[in-house]
């Protein structure tokens, strides 16, 4: 995003395999900020009007489903520099898209159906088997990103895989902090009886962004990210 990759794999540059580790932990910690995955996992937090707890275990579970795909489909890239087929990888951000527009819909009909209930949150939350099924939707469509093709260049095969391991791990882990600090803001009371108010905007806004993400992903609109 913005080049922050490159300028964080820049630091270790030549530097021992404990330098490599530190800049595949950092890249793992800003891969979880892309707008796709806060998108995503935003949208799934507040779909279920969980409480930070249980957003924490939305997002772990969602950060763990996109570090297994992301390690899987990403081990072949740092190996052997063998890449999906670009109609796959084009097939996956579709997918993304798609996804964020279902969240987003969904988000938008429960904030419907609960404003006739006696409770705001009477409908059902997204379990972590679901949050983990969509995480790995979106490590399919990450699988060739900029942080897995710089460690790409990382000489030694093994040092090349255990930072592929700790930049998956460590998207998962920054993802469960910022979900449950996500859940933790919507468990406040003032900001929960206010957030009812705004969650029209957030589920447009979501649903604008998954679709620009699928019309991008076939060159039918700029796409920056």
């Amino acid at each position: 995003m913005f080049g922050l990759d490159d300028q964080i794999a820049s630091l270790g540059a030549g530097e021992a395999f404990l330098v490599v580790a530190i800049i595949a932990i950092l890249l793992g910690l800003r891969h979880a900020t892309d707008p796709d995955h806060l998108t995503a996992v935003s949208t799934l937090v507040a779909s279920g009007g969980a409480d930070p707890r249980g957003a924490g275990q939305l997002g772990l579970a969602w950060g763990m489903g996109h570090a297994t795909t992301l390690f899987a489909f990403g081990v072949p890239i740092v190996l052997y520099r063998s890449y999906l087929p670009e109609l796959v990888q084009k097939g996956a951000e579709i997918l993304i898209g798609l996804v964020i527009v279902a969240l987003a819909a969904r988000l938008l009909v429960n904030w419907r159906a609960s404003r006739g209930a006696d409770r705001p949150h009477a409908h059902p939350a997204r379990t972590p088997l679901q949050a983990y099924g969509i995480g790995l939707v979106h490590g399919v469509g990450g699988s060739a990103g900029v942080g897995v093709l710089l460690l790409a260049s990382i000489p030694d095969h093994l040092e090349a895989v255990v930072a592929l391991g700790l930049f998956a791990t460590f998207t998962a882990v920054s993802m469960a902090v910022a979900s449950t600090s996500f859940g933790w803001v919507l468990s406040r009371g003032a900001v929960q009886r206010s957030f009812v108010s705004v969650v029209p905007a957030l589920g447009a806004l979501s649903l604008a962004f998954g679709v620009w993400y699928a019309l991008g992903a076939v060159q039918a609109v700029p796409y920056v990210f």
